[in-house]
């Protein structure tokens, strides 16, 4: 009779199993591990780069982040510039369309702004004149969001590419506007505008520049995790997003969702172009959007398209930012120096989500035999 022969079955050192779940508490202390790794390999970093002491390069960035009032107010004035685009793109997102376009719907909203500003400027009170730029910024960002859409839901064209694409285009707008509006002449740029009656300026409240910028913002933060949280269109949202044929399914108009909702984000996104040039700049060039669109995706994903955790999300970011800014003035430091804590900074944090999505089970110490 034969023996029957026993193998050895061994078991990986180590595998990737995806959690079910895990509570907030757990997922913070994570992000909040990466953030202190990254700030060790930055130190190992910023030794041999910059010959500089890494506890006083911290303290750099925090003192350029919110060293006093003004630079406070600047690191919020660009947090909720960020954060605005943020909100903007979590429908589409979260709807899995990939609009990338972000960047030319704030230029198209500011191009819009700007023209009011010139062109209506005396022509009524500043009051009436900020709601029409809201509502023309929001129009032209919604038509600049809602063209990729359209051809998206009706001829299944590739809305990475389209909304990218658009990007340019309202890029090459922007120069030919800027021909006709350039203040002083043949300087190619169109200045201050209204520098003298501050016509389309954001007023000042409280005696701060900023207050509205923080209204405004706060409000479409708000309304917008709402709308996605407990309304019937945020709802028909997420089941696009999980599947179209279970949304079809259901009788949900998929079209009908995909240009709604470019719609609204493409809105969101003009309106943080009027708030850059009515609110802040106060002027327009092709480098207003300043690359917010493509770092409110960063923002978007990492806080898993919760428009309230944007806030911290938008906040870390603009702090690093900022505070990079002011030790490459303070050390004499190549841009790209600082840029690179950023990035670093940004890997750890991105990196951190596999973690929290995924858990490391390690091979037990006892192997399990199985019969040949």
């Amino acid at each position: 009779m034969a023996q029957a022969n026993m193998t050895k079955v061994q078991e990986p050192f180590v595998r990737m199993v995806k959690r079910d779940t895990i509570s907030m508490q757990k997922a913070w202390a994570i992000r909040l591990i990466a953030v202190l790794l990254s700030l060790i390999v930055c130190a190992i970093a910023i030794v041999p780069i910059t010959h500089q002491n890494p506890v006083e390069i911290y303290a750099g960035i925090v003192s350029g982040a919110v060293g006093n009032s003004r630079r406070i107010w600047v690191s919020i004035r660009e947090l909720l510039m960020l954060l605005t685009i943020a909100v903007g793109l979590t429908p589409a997102f979260k709807m899995k369309f990939w609009n990338v376009g972000a960047e030319g719907q704030i230029l198209m909203g500011g191009l819009a702004s700007a023209a009011l500003m010139i062109y209506a400027g005396n022509a009524m009170p500043n009051w009436l004149l900020l709601i029409v730029i809201f509502i023309a910024s929001a129009a032209a960002g919604l038509i600049w969001g809602i063209i990729p859409a359209i051809f998206k839901a009706y001829f299944k064209t590739n809305e990475t590419l389209f909304t990218l694409m658009m990007n340019y285009v309202a890029m090459q707008i922007i120069t030919f506007c800027i021909v006709f509006w350039e203040n002083p002449k043949g300087s190619n740029t169109v200045g201050i505008i209204n520098s003298k009656t501050q016509a389309g300026w954001f007023p000042s409240i409280f005696g701060n520049a900023y207050v509205l910028n923080l209204i405004v913002v706060l409000l479409i933060t708000v309304v917008m995790s709402i709308y996605m949280k407990y309304s019937k269109q945020g709802y028909e949202i997420a089941v696009v997003g999980e599947s179209e044929s279970t949304a079809r399914y259901a009788g949900i108009n998929v079209k009908k969702v995909i240009i709604r909702t470019m719609a609204l984000s493409g809105a969101i996104c003009g309106v943080a172009g009027s708030i850059i040039v009515s609110g802040a700049s106060h002027t327009i060039s092709t480098s207003t959007a300043g690359g917010r669109g493509f770092t409110a995706i960063i923002v978007a994903w990492m806080s898993k398209f919760n428009p309230l955790a944007m806030i911290l999300v938008s906040a870390f970011l603009v702090f690093m930012q900022e505070g990079s800014i002011e030790i490459a003035t303070q050390f004499g430091l190549n841009k790209n120096a600082s840029d690179i804590i950023t990035g670093i900074i940004l890997f750890f944090l991105i990196g951190c989500e596999f973690f929290i999505n995924y858990e490391l089970k390690f091979r037990k110490k006892h192997e399990e035999e199985v019969q040949a």
